[in-house]
């Protein structure tokens, strides 16, 4: 039938010597695939080529922050996406499951997070069978005996069940449509004060989000993409016991799309580029290398109505990863820092000045909540805390939940701000300076600082905590991150239960008190 010698061994080592019809299928995809990718071939060249590979690196400020978020548009074409999903190393019985389960418009991300998903499943049930007959170590002291409790409570979900998340993406309700559900019931253990608010990525590991709800009291998760409130997409899991009901957005509205949001682009911006929002803004921006070989790619199509399909590809991918933008004819670049810094919501200038990099700027911003998101699910605390409320604010960044709530007019008498970076606890000291804000600030570099001592002395100062809030780190979360997507036993998404044990901290001894 004409295939190699090199492809029929390909196949065969995939799907063993016996099953010869899942032979023949992979033999006439990897034949498909081929054809298909020959139209593509000066572009892929150019793109694996090493002058690539260095740009892509240089243009990383944090490689395992990056997050591979939604693609906006994603390619129709299965043939196409099996190609994408090849040349990321998945084999083709990997991709041809992922896209017959997750359905023919699931974006390439989503197609990615399912086949890590289910490789870490695999790798996961292996692991226990090997560690099953080993006898357990008693736990130390009574938080460990509390978080084994919840984890044997956790019934691991069927590994061949695909990941689902809500679509559209809209949670309990968001300014267009607040009334998905106007109540819900929460479990006994969830009720408030003190009410609790965790944010992390959507797109996590499968079960990810079950354990994050078995340890936050079986509160169901609400999912939002901020596409809804901005220009942006930004994909979140949020797991909170406030009040659903009489929510309100901020005012004024921020702009809605592309063209609110940065006018000037407009004038050059083609009819090819149909994208209407932006997708997740990162911790990183695309080089000046990549830039530059777009721009060179366009000019040599000057003479054409319009770039071919293939080069069309390549720049609209490379736009979608990178977020870039039209600053003039055949001309993109990366967004700039205060532009970020709009979208999602804060001050202008907020990261501007004392001595912070451009690249500290979009990695401390890449990091941070979406001001407006988050200020719609926090406005119920205006009329319960007409004299002010007592945060305490883990893993604070650069203070997107003290800007939420100062935007709303909620007066803040006692903020505790715990971040590791120097330069978010500087930004967000500033911030609250130039603000003129009445209440006390304190910050802490460690959640680890915060032990059941130094939370009793701070309740008892205080009178309590109103509101725990924050999202402990996405790095072993993340779609992208195919070196540490180790799920919530990652070096630094591990720091969730960190989260868990202060908030249960501060339930247990309010109660108390």
């Amino acid at each position: 039938m004409g295939f190699s010698v090199d492809m029929v061994a390909k196949a065969i080592q995939e799907n063993g010597e016996e099953k010869t019809d899942s032979i023949l299928e992979t033999l006439l995809t990897y034949s498909a695939l081929g054809q298909s990718s020959q139209a593509e071939q000066h572009i892929n060249s150019d793109q694996n080529s090493p002058e690539l590979d260095g740009s892509f690196l240089d243009g990383f400020s944090d490689t395992d922050s990056f997050e591979g978020e939604e693609i906006t548009n994603p390619d129709p074409d299965k043939e196409e996406k099996l190609v994408s999903l090849a040349s990321m190393g998945y084999s083709v019985q990997e991709a041809s499951i992922a896209m017959e389960r997750c359905g023919p418009n699931t974006s390439i991300a989503e197609l990615t997070d399912f086949i890590c998903a289910a490789q870490m499943a695999k790798a996961a049930d292996a692991l226990l069978a090997e560690i099953e007959d080993k006898p357990r170590p008693k736990p130390s002291n009574g938080y460990h005996k509390h978080k084994k409790r919840r984890m044997l409570d956790y019934e691991k979900p069927p590994i061949d069940e695909p990941i689902r998340l809500p679509n559209p993406m809209i949670g309990f309700g968001v300014p267009s449509n607040p009334d998905v559900i106007v109540h819900r019931s929460l479990p006994e253990a969830a009720a408030g004060p003190p009410y609790f608010y965790y944010e992390n990525v959507a797109l996590a590991p499968k079960g990810v989000w079950d354990t994050i709800s078995r340890f936050l009291y079986d509160v169901e998760p609400e999912f939002v993409d901020s596409k809804y409130f901005c220009a942006a997409a930004r994909k979140r899991g949020y797991v909170h016991n406030l009040p659903i009901e009489n929510r309100h957005h901020l005012v004024p509205l921020p702009p809605q799309n592309i063209y609110e949001a940065l006018p000037l682009s407009r004038k050059w911006w083609p009819s090819w580029d149909t994208r209407s929002h932006l997708n997740c803004l990162q911790t990183c921006i695309a080089s000046a290398k990549l830039t530059e070989r777009i721009r060179k790619a366009l000019e040599e199509c000057d003479g054409e109505p319009e770039p071919p399909h293939h080069v069309q590809k390549f720049v609209m991918d490379e736009c979608r990863k990178w977020n870039l933008v039209w600053v003039g004819r055949n001309k993109l670049a990366p967004l700039e820092p205060d532009e970020v810094e709009m979208l999602l919501g804060f001050p202008k200038n907020h990261t501007r000045g004392g001595g912070i990099s451009r690249t500290d700027r979009y990695k401390s911003l890449g990091n941070s909540f979406q001001v407006d998101t988050v200020a719609y699910h926090l406005s119920v605390l205006k009329e319960m805390y007409p004299d002010g409320i007592n945060v305490l604010s883990l893993f604070s960044g650069i203070g997107g939940a003290e800007v939420a709530l100062h935007r709303l007019g909620v007066r803040m008498k006692n903020v505790v701000s715990v971040d590791i970076s120097e330069v978010n606890r500087n930004i967000v000291r500033s911030w609250w300076e130039q603000t003129n804000q009445k209440g006390t600030l304190i910050d802490f570099a460690d959640v680890q600082q915060l032990d059941a001592n130094r939370i009793e002395q701070m309740i008892n100062a205080f009178g309590g905590f109103d509101l725990v809030i924050g999202g402990s780190p996405c790095n072993n979360l993340a779609g992208s991150n195919r070196h540490s997507r180790d799920g919530l036993e990652g070096k630094e998404s591990s720091l969730f239960y960190d989260y868990f044990r202060i908030l249960d901290l501060v339930k247990n001894m309010m109660q108390r008190n």
